[in-house]
């Protein structure tokens, strides 16, 4: 029997997931991560669940009460935390908290830093790339666990005559959440379970449902797990504190200007809504100059980008040599487009799209796609 450390959000997807490593044959160690971002509400306790295997008894100390949360849907809060522990409880599995107050406060710094540098930042894969499959082998380590698992739709599939598993998109395509994964360090991939990526999302509700548990019809968490009013520039502005003044003008690729903004913060490549003005045809944000402080707009058509360069590239594979054809994925969510790309030397990706994309942000990652298998990918840096 293997040990193994599971990340439970409190959502339908971990809880099933702990479930199905049990029929696995798995003795499961449920862990919540505590990032300490309160929101207004009334206080709930959440008490610890008892660990009868004595597997984390070098772990961290149980949760203290803390604040429910009645904001949007996220993840992470105190009443995300009584629904994780009700499961490992109906389940009899360990269930711990895990204060990592510290580590979600450099991704919200992060966070900060990349809108204010008018960069859109993707928090969700730095924190699995950081935290989930980063941290959590650190604490896995010390409570015996070969493996950390969690519920994401993806799938691990390890050929016969390869060491190393490949990290495959999930079989339910619309939920498929390989893309937030490409950072994971390659070396660590036969350490990983993904339990869930094999079924589709309304099976994984049924099982809930047929289990018992409470969380069967939650809603899936939409929210920045930290950003507890759903306003992230809001969000930015209170952590960054005053003393920086981002607010400028909104001008037109020649230059022209149409008005003014109050922040950078608000806006992302591709955006159309929200803008604050109004010029009597739909306009896009194109770019953002942080230097200026200037949010240039346009039409949908100027949005249009035929390639782009990344940094910091991460690959899960053997870097391909020479140009090599894929899917690239642009963002969450979006659909993988034919490409041709190219590994480049310190750490770089070139990319270049057999059509047009449109809203291509700098700060998000480009992931690149051999049918199915994640090859790798790397942080947008520049698109032209």
């Amino acid at each position: 029997m293997s040990r193994v450390v599971l990340a439970m959000s409190g959502g339908v997807d971990s809880s099933v997931a702990a479930h199905l490593l049990q029929q696995q044959g798995h003795e499961v160690v449920g862990v919540f991560m505590r990032h300490g971002v309160q929101s207004p509400a009334a206080v709930c306790s959440v008490e610890p669940s008892s660990d009868p295997a004595g597997a984390a008894a070098s772990g961290p100390a149980p949760l203290a009460a803390e604040r429910r949360a009645d904001h949007k849907q996220g993840c992470c809060s105190a009443s995300d935390a009584q629904d994780a522990r009700r499961v490992t409880d109906r389940l009899d599995i360990a269930f711990y908290a895990l204060d990592m107050q510290g580590e979600f406060a450099q991704i919200m710094d992060y966070f900060v830093a990349e809108y204010t540098a008018g960069r859109t930042p993707n928090p969700c894969v730095v924190c699995n790339n950081w935290l989930k499959f980063g941290k959590l082998f650190e604490y896995a380590d010390a409570v015996g666990a070969e493996f950390v698992a969690t519920g994401h739709y993806a799938r691990l599939v390890r050929p016969a005559d390869e060491a190393t598993p490949h990290l495959l998109r999930g079989v339910d395509t619309a939920k498929d959440q390989s893309y937030v994964l490409f950072g994971v360090q390659r070396r660590m991939l036969s350490r990983m379970l993904l339990p869930v990526g094999e079924y589709r999302k309304p099976q994984i509700r049924q099982l809930a449902g047929e289990l018992g548990l409470r969380v069967a019809d939650k809603r899936d968490s939409q929210e920045i797990c930290f950003v507890t009013s759903g306003e992230h520039a809001a969000f930015v502005r209170q952590r960054r504190g005053g003393g920086i003044d981002t607010s400028g003008e909104f001008v037109t690729n020649d230059g022209r200007v149409l008005g003014n903004h109050d922040g950078i913060e608000r806006f992302t490549v591709g955006q159309r809504k929200g803008l604050g003005i109004a010029v009597g045809q739909p306009l896009f944000v194109l770019r953002i100059d942080p230097d200026a402080r200037r949010v240039v707009l346009g039409r949908r058509e100027e949005l249009a980008c035929r390639g782009l360069s990344a940094n910091r590239t991460n690959w899960l594979t053997d870097p391909p040599s020479g140009p090599f054809r894929c899917r690239a994925m642009i963002r969450y969510n979006a659909q993988p487009a034919a490409a041709t790309a190219q590994a480049l030397a310190d750490d770089r990706l070139d990319i270049q799209f057999d059509e047009p994309r449109f809203g291509v942000a700098p700060g998000q990652a480009v992931v690149c796609y051999d049918q199915d298998r994640v090859l790798g990918g790397g942080w947008i840096e520049q698109t032209y």
